[in-house]
């Protein structure tokens, strides 16, 4: 996950989908597969205007289970902690 927020443009939003395996608490495998929808606070109007207009469209085409919004690459190096599964 650290390769991928350090490949998100610091002024641009982008839609990412994620298929990625987590341990549950239960000891169950899940894959889920989520839309990450980066808008990081220093974009420009207008292209937060087109992302969020596109948002639910792109969330229906890729028929994702949950779409997760993060505004900070850094974020994304937690995202068990975003998908909801606890570290044992």
């Amino acid at each position: 996950m650290s390769v991928l927020s350090e490949e998100l443009p610091t002024h641009s939003p982008r839609y990412v989908l994620l298929s990625y395996p987590l341990t549950l608490s239960s000891g169950r495998v899940s894959v889920p597969y989520v839309m990450l929808y980066y808008l990081p606070v220093t974009c420009n109007a207008e292209l937060k205007m087109l992302y969020a207009g596109a948002k639910e469209l792109m969330r229906n085409t890729a028929e994702v289970g949950k779409v997760i919004e993060v505004t900070d690459a850094e974020d994304i190096v937690d995202i068990k902690d975003m998908l909801g599964v606890s570290d044992d």
